[in-house]
């Protein structure tokens, strides 16, 4: 907010309860459709939420006239990725629909790409929503203020040059944090891409054999354990799992190669270092591991103040 973010949003209304009584004036977006069933809670703490139900933006205006509350609308537009939207082909008729209902502020209309099934953002689908924003006013008379055109797998179509119409919002995290364009990975200028990192303790360092004896059946993860006898190797365990990370997205430091993990252990096998009990290991992380990690209670979260390194990417 200090460096001028005018809007916070989250997925979640219980992380957007917890920012509003830290941040009280600061304007908050539910940005996954709300359970009907946390309509109230969606109304007291988010001053918007995307959504795609109309049963749904009932609720809302039924909890916000009770509350005596405003609530802001974004209904978001199925453009081919497959996840959340309305049909294009029935957004007028909704949006007419949500006029009608009592404090419920028509805010705008947004899509989400990438996300399910890959489908990139592009001046075709972007065209398509700024298309959709401009008939909506003409058949129904009003202005549109937000044409949300996705999340950070916008952000190479966004500063491609490319003509950006109507769009005027993305939906913007991992970009942020990671310092990566999230369509092929790839470093922007100017972040960095290790800003956040995980450090894990060893709880247990030895030297075990590299296949496992006895009848080998499932892991507890329903996997095939690699059974390859490689001998003797320098096995170490850290205090963390597949509940707290994703471990296929951690990026060990080199001499270290992650093995596996069960639900609260990670296991990795370090012979080219001598890790101890008590070593703490540190990793890079990708997005599947970062949101585990920053949504695990067991994981502690600490804040080092800014240096004026610059960007590794």
């Amino acid at each position: 907010l200090e460096a001028g973010v005018k809007r916070l949003g989250d997925s979640r209304i219980e992380n957007i309860e917890s920012m509003r009584s830290a941040l009280s004036a600061a304007e908050m977006t539910l940005i996954r459709s709300p359970m009907l069933s946390q309509a109230k809670r969606v109304v007291m703490s988010a001053d918007v939420s995307c959504n795609t139900e109309i049963e749904v933006i009932k609720k809302l205006s039924q909890e916000a006239q009770k509350a005596g509350r405003t609530h802001g609308v974004i209904l978001m537009v199925e453009l081919g990725d497959l996840r959340e939207g309305i049909m294009p082909e029935d957004v007028t008729d909704t949006v007419r629909e949500t006029l009608t209902l009592p404090n419920i502020d028509f805010k705008g209309i947004g899509t989400n790409l990438a996300c399910r099934s890959g489908v990139s953002p592009d001046s075709r689908n972007m065209t398509m929503l700024s298309g959709l924003a401009d008939s909506i006013e003409a058949t129904l008379g009003l202005s549109i203020d937000i044409v949300s055109g996705g999340n950070s797998a916008n952000l190479e179509w966004a500063l491609s040059g490319a003509e950006i119409g109507r769009i005027n919002d993305l939906r913007l995290g991992e970009a942020i944090l990671l310092g990566c364009e999230t369509l092929h990975r790839q470093p922007i200028d100017g972040l960095h891409t290790d800003a956040i990192t995980l450090c894990a303790e060893v709880i247990e360092a030895k030297v075990k054999p590299s296949k496992p004896s006895g009848i080998i059946a499932q892991t507890a993860f329903g996997e095939a354990p690699p059974v390859t006898d490689r001998g003797l190797v320098t096995q170490s365990i850290l205090a963390v799992g597949q509940q707290d990370i994703d471990p296929s997205g951690l990026q060990a430091p080199t001499g270290i190669n992650v093995l596996g993990a069960s639900s609260d252990h990670l296991i990795l096998e370090s012979d080219e270092l001598k890790l101890s009990v008590g070593t703490e290991v540190t990793f890079q992380l990708n997005y599947s591991a970062l949101v585990r990690a920053m949504t695990s209670p067991f994981i502690g979260k600490v804040m080092k103040p800014a240096t004026t390194a610059q960007p590794t990417s």
